[in-house]
């Protein structure tokens, strides 16, 4: 299954606005991807809320996992976006 992991870029972790733009983008991709950070169970990242609930922080480690066709391009295309400032000031 492929999986990649990346630390939290923008300032204020995973919060309203961030997980909304990153949550746009996975459904963009059409693919069923997870998200996680350590100690805690995946969730669907296609899901503004799920996202969000995982109070993943700035500098923290998450990893996202697809087994579909197509997962390693567009897992490769997330994580540079995570990876970024999100919320712009």
């Amino acid at each position: 299954m492929p999986e990649r992991t990346v630390v939290i870029g923008s300032q204020l972790g995973l919060h309203a606005r961030p997980a909304t733009l990153f949550v746009q983008a996975v459904n963009e991709t059409g693919l069923p991807v997870m998200i996680s950070r350590e100690g805690h169970k995946a969730v669907d990242a296609r899901s503004v809320l799920a996202v969000m609930a995982m109070g993943a922080g700035h500098g923290e480690t998450i990893t996202l996992t697809c087994d579909e066709a197509g997962a390693d391009q567009a897992l490769d295309g997330l994580v540079e976006m995570l990876g970024k400032e999100l919320d712009p000031k």
